[in-house]
């Protein structure tokens, strides 16, 4: 995962003179679970038909240019691995940040599953 390579391919973009704003979304696995227990690392799993129909809906909506999203899938992750980027492209803040809100539960509800992995 690059978030420069993502960033370059939304720049390059035809219309991206009509972005005003790209938010950036990059989670990490965090060394507790929301349980308060003590993480080696997880994985996570991801249903790439489910993502794509995300993406594109989401994409539909007003002032929108460009979504991308890389998750780190199938492998084992440790303490500060990156888990996801998702980054969202759009003319006004309004915009951009309620889709990537929307986006990221979306994903995080329906596209991806995830293994924590405990110390015992």
């Amino acid at each position: 995962m690059d978030i420069s390579t993502m960033m370059d391919a939304i720049k390059s973009h035809p219309d991206f003179d009509k972005v005003g704003m790209v938010l950036c979304h990059n989670g990490v696995v965090r060394g507790t679970s929301r349980d308060g227990r003590k993480v080696k690392g997880l994985s996570v799993s991801v249903d790439h038909r489910k993502l794509d129909q995300i993406v594109s809906e989401q994409k539909k909506r007003p002032g929108i240019l460009d979504i991308r999203v890389e998750i780190a899938e199938d492998r084992d992750l440790s303490i500060g691995d990156d888990v996801m980027l998702l980054l969202v492209a759009g003319d006004i803040r309004e915009n951009v940040i309620a889709v990537l809100t929307d986006t990221l539960n979306l994903i995080k509800s329906t596209v991806t599953s995830k293994t924590e992995y405990f110390y015992n």
